[in-house]
């Protein structure tokens, strides 16, 4: 596995990182002790980044996993919080609950178009603060627009971001419509330029692109500027497989078993716009009792047409 710096922060993160979301309760709900062994494993195998977030619950998993062994993956979390308070309580759940003295990464959390950044003042005030305490080494945002990663390049204090991009372009966002991936990419590039440490998401769209696995890798592996991509891996196998990706050992005609997969929305992403309802050619997505989207499974054709459409990247497949 390689290396690489994560910009001028001094950190060094693994090619290929960990998304723990996918083993947590909105996604695989894996036992804590199942969900530990994959993150074990994935450290066995050379990944040292783990991606985690306050509102994941999955801060369990990554202890569990690190008790009794000499490993000290870098972990980035984020939080949702716009105020002071909620930050702090967030940085000091996380170091509570992972048993760390000090947060390697800790971001913002979807930072969304104007004027999202500047109403979140107080939390990144609070950032701030916590690195220059030395609660957390280094500080950033996520997101999935354009314009947010432009603007991050005026922020000296920000020292990571991590967007959202894949070969295809699903949910990136500039202003109140949808990006390009071209767009991203230049973005991206400028932030490295920078000296800004960039590992990005959403590699496979949410699920939705795993049918076009090698594409979706190669392309994310060879972005410039990218420092590692961020794979949410539900079992022992699919760690083997990127791992084979990365040594150049893998079939180059590998295509993964999808057949089980289901298109599903992300419950706390979702807004109930109704544009993946409007788009389901099967009438399959509809408004449950919450005012959000959900799939009707039986009558779902899997053809992934409703992804594109949503402005928050909710649906996935799973």
């Amino acid at each position: 596995m390689k290396f690489n710096l994560l910009g001028n922060t001094g950190i060094k993160v693994s090619e290929v990182g960990f998304g723990v979301l996918t083993i947590g309760k909105t996604q695989l709900n894996l036992p804590i002790d199942e969900g530990a062994s994959i993150i074990r494993y994935a450290l066995e195998r050379g990944i040292n980044f783990l991606d985690t977030a306050e509102y994941y619950e999955t801060y369990p998993y990554i202890r569990r996993a690190l008790k009794g062994t000499i490993y000290e993956p870098v972990i980035t979390s984020k939080s949702l919080g716009w105020s002071y308070q909620s930050m702090e309580n967030a940085i000091e759940e996380a170091r509570l609950e992972l048993d760390r003295d000090f947060i390697d990464i800790f971001l913002l959390h979807e930072v969304r178009n104007d004027p999202d950044l500047e109403q979140r003042a107080g939390a990144w005030e609070c950032l701030m603060e916590a690195k220059s305490k030395g609660l957390v080494k280094a500080i950033g945002i996520s997101t999935h627009y354009i314009d947010v990663v432009k603007k991050a390049l005026e922020i000296k204090e920000l020292d990571v971001l991590f967007p959202l991009i894949n070969f295809q372009g699903l949910g990136i966002r500039k202003n109140a419509g949808f990006g390009t991936r071209e767009e991203m990419e230049a973005a991206i590039k400028k932030a490295a330029d920078a000296g800004k440490g960039v590992f990005v998401m959403k590699v496979f769209g949410g699920g939705n692109l795993t049918g076009q696995y090698m594409k979706a890798v190669q392309y994310a592996r060879n972005l410039e500027g990218v420092s590692s991509m961020m794979i949410g891996f539900g079992n022992h196998q699919e760690i083997d497989r990127i791992i084979e990706v990365m040594d150049g050992t893998i079939d180059p005609d590998y295509q993964p078993d999808i057949s089980m997969k289901k298109i599903r929305v992300d419950q706390g992403d979702c807004e109930g716009c109704r544009a993946c309802i409007e788009r389901c050619p099967n009438y399959a997505i509809y408004i449950n009792n919450f005012g959000l989207a959900e799939v009707n499974h039986d009558i779902c054709l899997t053809c992934g047409y409703c992804a594109p459409v949503c402005p928050v990247r909710a649906i996935i497949m799973f």
